[in-house]
């Protein structure tokens, strides 16, 4: 399945979700409250593109806004546990994970592709 979708500049953004043991695939849920929630939304877009896009290994970020306003939720793709890792531990991103930590309840679900149905 590819997803095509525009990023903040204007340019096609193109996130293919695979069944492939070559992906390191992430999904985050980010439990906010209301109020907050367009703000972390912004917040995680700013530094996946001023930042972490750039990093080795990272593939794409996708981020989804829930209906009841109270969950961010990002699909991450890396091409290895490793470079997610190394990513974790740059300590350019200190302050935003503080920042993601202080203004919601994260949870990362490392994901197998097991499946994808398309129409």
């Amino acid at each position: 399945m590819t997803v095509t979708d525009g990023n903040p500049e204007g340019e096609q953004i193109v996130t293919t979700i695979a069944v492939t043991p070559k992906v390191y695939t992430l999904v985050n849920v980010f439990a906010v409250d209301e109020d907050k929630q367009v703000e972390l939304y912004d917040h995680l877009v700013e530094v996946t593109e001023s930042l972490i896009k750039d990093l080795p290994g990272f593939i794409s970020a996708n981020f989804h806004l829930s209906h009841d306003g109270r969950h961010v939720v990002n699909y991450a793709q890396w091409e290895s546990e490793e470079h997610f890792r190394a990513m974790h531990a740059d300590s350019r991103l200190r302050d935003h994970f503080v920042f993601c930590r202080s203004i919601s309840t994260p949870k990362s679900i490392p994901c197998d592709v097991s499946s994808v149905c398309g129409g």
